[in-house]
This record gives structure tokens, sequence and C-alpha cells, in this order.
């Protein structure tokens, strides 16, 4: 198990204790900024604001990161392969925009992932994010084949940013075209996939150094 010295200034005390300059970050584990605090809408706007997000294991204190480098994609660099346009093609599967968050949110934390033993989506990440939704904050978008809900993905809308945070499939290619759609229709310059993962880069997901991802995000929350 990895050890890891925390300093002192990366403890969130006081619902009012300021998050570290990103710079800071750990390398290892990669982007770790803070540790404690909630997830009360305050404190969560004002972390994705400086390109942070809450990242952590059900039971564990919260932990924040700011990773380096920053996976993102733009509607320039989406790459949309022969058969996924195919299947887009034939009009099986009907999009919505914030019709169903509460069951979106809830097989994102449910949903069988491989390689993963249990989600990162804890009881209190679903109060939080559904009141960042209320709030008009979050916004889910869902995939839905005849009348059934089969994929779909939500995350946190700032501006012309979309900082993804979860997808879910319940049948092949739901989430792929949940994510087109959302890149390519729904007026972000910008969308945040945190992390390296092959399944958003063979859609044209690419690494950003951190100092240049946060430089492009001040320029896109004024817009």
């Amino acid at each position: 198990m990895l050890k890891i010295n925390i300093p002192e200034a990366f403890i969130l005390y006081t619902p009012n204790t300021p998050f570290p300059q990103v710079e800071l970050a750990l390398e290892e584990p990669n982007g770790l900024i803070a540790i404690g605090g909630d997830l009360s809408p305050n404190r969560l706007i004002s972390a994705y604001q400086q390109g942070i997000f809450p990242w952590y294991s059900e039971n564990d204190p919260v932990l924040w990161y700011c990773p380096n480098p920053r996976m993102v994609i733009t509607p320039e660099t989406l790459h949309i392969s022969k058969s996924l346009r195919k299947t887009l093609r034939t009009n099986q599967f009907t999009l919505k925009t914030n019709s169903n968050f509460e069951r979106v949110i809830h097989h994102c934390k449910s949903i069988k992932r491989k390689g993963q033993d249990s989600t990162w989506i804890d009881k209190a990440m679903v109060q939080a994010y559904t009141e960042l939704h209320a709030q008009g904050v979050v916004q889910s978008v869902e995939v839905y084949q005849n009348t059934e809900l089969v994929g779909g993905l939500y995350g946190v809308r700032m501006g012309k940013v979309f900082f993804g945070e979860s997808m879910f499939s319940l049948v092949s290619n739901a989430s792929k075209i949940a994510f087109v759609h959302l890149v390519q229709n729904m007026g972000y310059e910008l969308v945040d996939c945190q992390v390296q993962n092959p399944h958003l880069q063979s859609l044209g997901a690419f690494n950003l150094p951190r100092d240049a991802f946060i430089q492009r995000l001040d320029e896109l929350l004024l817009k």
C-alpha cells in the first residue's frame, strides 16, 4: 500500500478552508491536492472552477484531485468510427437531456465495471450531485431504446466547459452515443475527461498539460 505524506496545507479543516494552488498537487498519487472538507454545493462549485474534482472510495475521507496531464476532448478532435456512424444512422436510439437524472446517477453508481470491485460514487456523492442538478449546475444526457433508458452520462456544466463525471451502458454503444451527442451538439468547447481512459481516447480525447488546461478553463468559464 502506498504511504502518502499529506502536506498540512492540503487538509480542509473547515467549510471555508480554501483549496491549495493546483500547482502544488502531488505527482503520486497524480494530482492529489486536498483531503477532507465536504461535498456542499459551494465547495463543489469552487472546486470545479479551479479544475479540481472529488475522487475517493466509500468510507474514506473526501480526496480532491487536479491531475497532470488532464484528458480532454473538443468538438474538433471528436472521432466517430465507421461502425459508430452506422449505429447513429439507424435512429434506433432517442437522446434526451435532464429527463431522468436520478436513474442515470443510480446506474452509474451500481453498474459493474471491468477491473473495478466497487464504485467511487457513494451516497454522499449521489446526494451532492442531485442537489447541484436541482440548481442547474449538473446535467445529464440519456439514451433511450424505445422507451427504455439504456445509457447515459452526467457531469458539471460551467460556461463552455462540461466536466464529465460518469457514464453507463446497458446495451452496446449507448454511452458512446450519449458522449458523442454531448461533444457534438450541446455547445461545449471543452469536455473534461479527467484522467486517461482508452475508451474516451478512441473517441478523440487527448492529454493536455495541467497549466494549459487551467488556462483554457479560465477562458471558457467566462463565456
